[in-house]
């Protein structure tokens, strides 16, 4: 089957090399001497959460297509946070996912929650990016990148008090876990063929660190399955599809998180 992670990253080489030549390095390191901007803890909106939600902002998917062409990212933001999202990821891909930079922005500046850069991140430029947009997470896939990139980027994220989610896909990806990664992720959705297995979670949950913040990325749909990976040890569950496919995201969370909880509160 297509490899469509070793396409994306081919693209993304090219198209970051593009910005830098828009938007030269000094560029973004001036501005951001003179931004002022507002941080929010992703590791701890999770640990205090009774739900523990990252709610997703995704146009489309390679493999799925668009989900909501039209959607309005300052709108659903807003709804997200005021129907009870623990955080919110935002995806910036524009060829393989329909996000744009402008989108950061704009979920960034509307809530008073985390916000994360869903991005594959394989270059520097691309944390000061994230920064200027707002962002007070970034995630890393341990795929995109060498165990040394991972690294660096996460050493230089924290200099920019920008939060590092550290995703994996499979057990051979354990090593890339230092002192310095307090969230992990395991995306049930593998990279190369797009094929999401929930079990993933719960098969890598005891090979991760005790004292991480553990969160389960794709393929979950309802109340039940998240409790059930709570069980496992999982704190934050990431979910874009499920909401995103139809045309009021804001309702489906409110939905799942009235489920989850077994009240109409509005627990984060």
């Amino acid at each position: 089957m297509k490899d469509i992670l070793r396409e994306i990253i081919i693209h993304k080489r090219t198209e970051v090399a593009r910005r830098k030549e828009k938007q030269p390095f000094p560029f973004l390191e001036k501005q951001l001497e003179d931004a002022v901007i507002p941080f929010y803890s992703l590791k701890t909106a999770l640990e205090f959460s009774e739900t523990g939600i990252i709610a997703e902002f995704k146009r489309r998917s390679p493999s799925k297509g668009w989900l909501y062409r039209s959607a309005d990212v300052s709108r659903v933001t807003k709804e997200y946070e005021s129907s009870g999202a623990s955080a919110l990821s935002v995806l910036t891909d524009e060829r393989y996912f329909g996000g744009t930079m402008e989108d950061l922005e704009k979920a960034s500046c509307g809530v008073k929650i985390p916000v994360m850069r869903k991005e594959f991140i394989i270059d520097e430029y691309q944390l000061f990016e994230a920064k200027l947009a707002g962002a007070s997470a970034v995630l890393l896939i341990a795929a995109a990148i060498t165990k040394k990139e991972c690294i660096e980027l996460t050493q230089l994220a924290c200099d920019l008090q920008l939060e590092v989610l550290l995703e994996l896909h499979d057990e051979r990806e354990v090593d890339y876990i230092t002192p310095l990664n307090t969230l992990i992720g395991i995306n049930n959705r593998n990279l190369e063929s797009f094929v999401t297995d929930l079990q993933k979670s719960f098969s890598m949950a005891e090979l991760l660190p005790e004292e991480a913040i553990l969160i389960s990325e794709s393929g979950i749909s309802d109340a039940a399955i998240v409790k059930e990976l709570r069980e496992a040890g999982y704190r934050g569950f990431l979910i874009g599809e499920h909401f995103m496919k139809g045309d009021n995201p804001g309702k489906s969370l409110k939905e799942m998180i009235d489920d989850i909880t077994g009240s109409n509160g509005n627990a984060r």
